[in-house]
């Protein structure tokens, strides 16, 4: 079938006890004025929560239908044979008017025994951040299991993590097991595998949404934490104008930075996989045979896997992040 084409999607907005008003007012996301909207997930294959095609004649189905009918066509034949018709990857825009709760994702291992779900490794690109904003990731202190559980009953649990400044166009790598916090003052771009599973460890003594404590995750944490520090918490992401730069390459997703003000094309004839653009800066036109599309900052587009050829055209500069799944990944 060859009347794939470039694939937008609506929004699934999800109100946040820490959420704010900038998905609305600044990113044009469809949301109730006065709504704590945290999260939009761009592109979502999260059972409950899948997103549903917003563009051209596929306009209604949902991600999960089309994979159904086109298989490797849209997704790449060995992702197809994987996942079926769950698609991989979780695409959101994160909105921090408030801090996150410290929490942690456990591995694939864990997260199957537990869950019968996949682990969460994710990535976050900043895309605006408050002179006072900070990101938690990881210990900033040789730690152990023991230690840690005393700073938690302590309720110092803060202290003993890693701070980041972060700034527009910084990279954050967040492996499954790294302890984490998005805090007050930043909007980000997340890339993950598709799961929901988040422990909670720590949440600040606040209620949620509905005047309730939220429930934490404390025991189930304990065994999915990474107690190991590292020497550098963030990845370098340094772009070349129109050029492709690798930020991050892992088994569950490559995720590359192209920095654009004049056209070019991109070839993807030598990988079997879908392509996502994520829009980060500035705006593109995306073209293909003799047809073509609209990229703005915020939005999300899908490419699939069958179409080899897509022409990037910059009204008059853009950086896009663009995400696919490498062949002969780990199985």
């Amino acid at each position: 079938m060859t009347n794939l084409y470039p694939l937008k999607f609506s929004p699934i907005l999800k109100e946040r006890v820490w959420g704010g008003n900038r998905l609305l007012k600044e990113y044009g996301k469809n949301a109730k004025e006065g709504s704590k909207i945290g999260e939009s997930w761009e592109l979502s294959g999260v059972q409950g929560d899948i997103s549903l095609v917003a563009n051209g004649f596929l306009e209604g189905n949902n991600l999960e239908e089309i994979i159904e009918v086109y298989m490797g066509d849209l997704v790449g034949e060995e992702i197809f044979e994987k996942f079926g018709r769950e698609f991989p990857l979780l695409i959101k825009l994160i909105d921090a008017n408030d801090d996150l709760s410290i929490q942690v994702h456990p591995p694939d291992d864990i997260a199957k025994e537990r869950h019968h779900a996949y682990g969460k490794t994710e990535m976050w690109y900043v895309l605006e951040a408050d002179d006072d904003a900070k990101i938690y990731t990881g210990f900033k202190r040789e730690m152990t299991k023991e230690f840690y559980i005393e700073s938690l009953e302590k309720g110092n649990i803060a202290e003993i993590l890693n701070i980041e400044k972060p700034e527009p166009g910084d990279v954050f790598f967040i492996p499954s097991g790294r302890v984490h916090a998005i805090c007050k003052g930043v909007m980000l771009t997340e890339i993950q595998q598709t799961s929901d599973i988040t422990y909670r460890i720590w949440d600040w003594n606040r209620n949620g949404l509905d005047g309730k404590p939220r429930e934490l995750h404390t025991e189930l944490a304990v065994d999915a934490i990474d107690y190991n520090t590292y020497e550098s918490y963030k990845t370098k992401a340094e772009p070349e104008l129109n050029r492709t730069v690798n930020i991050i390459d892992c088994k569950y997703f490559t995720t590359n930075i192209i920095e654009l003000d004049q056209a070019i094309i991109k070839d993807y004839s030598l990988i079997d996989s879908f392509v996502i653009y994520i829009c980060v800066h500035g705006s593109a036109m995306l073209e293909w045979e003799d047809k073509s599309m609209n990229l703005v900052k915020g939005e999300t587009v899908l490419i699939p896997a069958l179409m080899k050829g897509i022409g990037i055209r910059p009204a008059p500069a853009a950086r896009i992040l663009e995400v696919y799944i490498r062949e002969n990944f780990e199985k």
